[in-house]
């Protein structure tokens, strides 16, 4: 593995040696490695799931590592909170803006850090007075009195520099600052990055969009599987490499074969728009057809589910079954017409946490099997426990509650609801995050069998070995828009990592 070194014109600013990280029996970083130089733009890429994010949580204070140990310009450090990390120079911009919406920048910029008057009073006018200072120092332009609410994503993460730069940070990490970014607002950011690397700020700057780091980063270390697998300056490396990086795994013989017979065209989408992040996006499938669809963080592909399954209002765009156009403006209106989805967060969006698994699997189809005004318990549980029984749910029994089961069972209790409405057209989001290998495999088999079975399958997954282990094409999405509809024996990782990641194509 190449790997910069520090000298002493430019020492490192960050080592971490031998980082470990599980989260219960997933093993998320292992032994990682990183020297991050003094006043450098240090890049971090990695696909999904790579430990980029978890990396540089433990060194914001989020997270205790299992093992190994970091050094802040060569004083040893151990953080038990972001607190603590924050006091000694670091700190961390997450994808998801931390800002009080009803507040406005100033006091958003000195939130927790407020200058006061008496000892008791809030100082607002100084909370003004040196928020416009550091701004215009910054050449930031950012009204101090202006709500949250108001104000555009590129000037929230001029609020977030802000606030990290008003507690003198030396190290300030961003974790995918562009993803919810215009290309305009996208290269104000990056003249901010620079002018902040000219006054001595480190930046460690995550992305999975690999033309920013070419032209933006001093060094670049790329993540597999939470490993380093490679650490070199930004000007050595080109896009394809780095892509060869990201994706070197082999295929693992974990995916079953499938004979499914390629049918009609089932279904159809036209011209979908909904919301900033579906752009005209228009894609078929056919019955008995497994088609993935990839595509980065931000690219727009839940929002493009979401809106399928009315879960979103479209703007425009057709929807078609068969032929036929169906109308949808609610997920209940896909269950109807036979379209089934299956949430990326089931914790959050699929499950009912705290209730039975057979009444997981039977709520939603109370009507479809009779039971709309009468509940007949020893049916329902009959229901469930022979759905369990043919696609091999592991439980103590229908009773059992959904949260005793394993992460893999319970997505196959998810996926027996939609195999109880009888639906057609299934839409799998994410279906094997958080589940074991063996785990994976069985669902690959389930989907496998529904697809044999003559039904259309839209699978969303991050990563690309799975995608091109099960579909039979893949849709890249960018920005909200499909810009690839490949065949996945006619294609490569790294050409849809370059679809998904480039912009221009």
């Amino acid at each position: 593995m190449t790997g910069t070194m520090a000298d002493k014109e430019n020492p490192p600013a960050i080592v971490m040696k031998g980082i470990t990280k599980r989260f219960g029996p997933v093993q998320a970083l292992g032994g990682v490695d990183l020297m991050v130089t003094k006043g450098s733009v240090h890049a971090i890429v990695g696909e999904n799931g790579a430990g980029k994010s978890t990396l540089m949580k433990i060194l914001a204070g989020v997270f205790r590592p299992d093992e190994g140990t970091i050094k802040i310009e060569g004083r040893p450090a151990e953080f038990n909170d972001p607190q603590q990390a924050i006091d000694a120079g670091i700190s961390m911009i997450y994808q998801e803006l931390d800002l009080a919406q009803h507040l406005t920048a100033a006091q958003n910029v000195f939130l927790g850090n407020e200058p006061k008057r008496f000892s008791f009073i809030l100082d607002q006018k100084a909370m003004i007075q040196k928020t416009a200072e550091l701004a215009r120092r910054l050449n930031f332009d950012i009204n101090p009195q202006a709500k949250i609410k108001d104000l555009s994503t590129s000037d929230c993460q001029v609020v977030e520099i802000l606030k990290a730069l008003m507690r003198h940070v030396s190290v300030l990490v961003m974790d995918e600052p562009t993803s919810s970014l215009s290309q305009q607002e996208a290269q104000r950011l990056f003249k901010i990055v620079k002018d902040l690397r000219k006054q001595g700020i480190t930046i460690i700057y995550i992305t999975h969009r690999l033309e920013e780091i070419i032209n933006l980063a001093d060094d670049i270390t790329i993540l597999r599987d939470g490993a380093v697998v490679h650490c070199e300056t930004a000007s050595n490396l080109s896009i394809g490499q780095i892509i060869r990086y990201m994706v070197g795994r082999e295929l693992k013989d974990f995916f079953p074969s499938r004979k499914a017979d390629i049918g009609r065209t089932l279904v159809k989408v036209k011209n979908l728009t909904a919301k900033a992040k579906v752009k005209d996006v228009s894609f078929e499938i056919q019955a008995g057809e497994v088609v993935g669809m990839a595509g980065l963080v931000g690219a727009g592909r839940t929002e493009t589910a979401c809106a399928v399954f009315g879960i979103d209002k479209k703007t425009s765009g057709s929807i078609y079954l068969d032929d036929i156009e169906i109308k949808i403006s609610t997920p209940a209106d896909s269950i109807t017409n036979g379209i089934a989805y299956l949430t990326e967060d089931r914790k959050r969006t699929g499950l009912f946490s705290g209730l039975s698994c057979c009444w997981n699997i039977t709520l939603p189809n109370l009507d479809a099997i009779g039971m709309a005004v009468i509940i007949k318990p020893a049916k329902e549980n009959k229901i469930a426990d022979d759905l369990s029984q043919r696609i091999g749910i592991k439980w103590p029994g229908p009773d059992a509650p959904i949260d005793s089961l394993s992460g893999g069972n319970q997505q196959k209790v998810l996926i027996a609801r939609w195999l109880l409405a009888e639906a057609r057209f299934l839409i799998f989001d994410e279906p094997t995050r958080g589940i074991d290998v063996g785990a994976k495999k069985e669902i690959y088999a389930l989907l496998n069998s529904l697809a044999e079975q003559g039904k259309a399958i839209l699978f969303i997954s991050s990563e690309l070995p799975e995608l091109f282990g099960i579909a039979d094409r893949i849709l890249v999405m960018r920005r909200g828009r499909l810009v690839g509809n490949l065949r996945t024996n006619e294609t490569s990782q790294e050409e849809v990592m370059h679809l998904a990641a480039v912009e221009g194509n």
